[in-house]
């Protein structure tokens, strides 16, 4: 990719996980589905649809800038890829034009990290993403979301589908460092430029 940010005619497809429906709302599991929304409001991309099992939303990052379609699959987590999959398809999108913004336990809370493909840790979204894209080789925004004291894995699983325990402010500036990370991921993808600083 070279040129300057938007010259390509690719979009690039960010998709934010989470679960469906208000019992999942305000929960660590649905941080991908704040983000995703934060960049729509940030982006002023307006009107959302629902098509392809999911809520899209299309435009610019600015103006003259790289094209982008965010995604919401509104599938369970464990069923993302078969939302994501067909409208990525859709789109004939590259994979490696394909940002997944994601809660991560592995990071404390308050830490964002990007890399490109690697290892699914266990996360169900991540899993059903590779299967419906073919390939494991997109690019991750990791939203850190702390870890509970055990690895019992229902104690794993009612902390990461339970509701942040840190004050709004904290988890606001979260969701505002990941929307930035995503952004300036998009756009220095965009730009082509080599040695994009990422941490594993």
């Amino acid at each position: 990719m070279t040129g300057r940010p938007g010259e390509s005619s690719e979009p690039f497809l960010v998709v934010g996980l989470g679960n469906p429906g208000p019992r999942y709302e305000g929960t660590r599991h649905n941080v991908g589905f704040e983000v995703v929304r934060e960049l729509g409001d940030r982006w002023e991309l307006g009107r959302t649809r629902e098509k392809f099992n999911g809520i899209v939303a299309e435009g610019r990052v600015m103006p003259g800038g790289p094209k982008v379609v965010l995604f919401q699959p509104l599938t369970f987590m464990n069923e993302s890829g078969r939302a994501a999959g067909p409208l990525r398809g859709s789109k004939r999108i590259p994979l490696d034009r394909v940002i997944v913004v994601h809660d991560e336990i592995d990071l404390p809370f308050g830490e964002v990290r990007s890399r490109l493909g690697g290892g699914l840790a266990g996360h169900n979204g991540l899993k059903s993403l590779k299967a419906g894209f073919g390939d494991g080789g997109f690019w991750r925004v990791r939203v850190g979301v702390g870890r509970p004291d055990s690895t019992d894995p229902e104690v794993v699983s009612s902390w990461v589908l339970g509701r942040f325990s840190e004050p709004p402010a904290d988890v606001g500036a979260l969701i505002d460092t990941a929307a930035r990370e995503s952004e300036r991921l998009v756009l220095q993808l965009a730009s082509g430029e080599d040695g994009i600083d990422i941490e594993d």
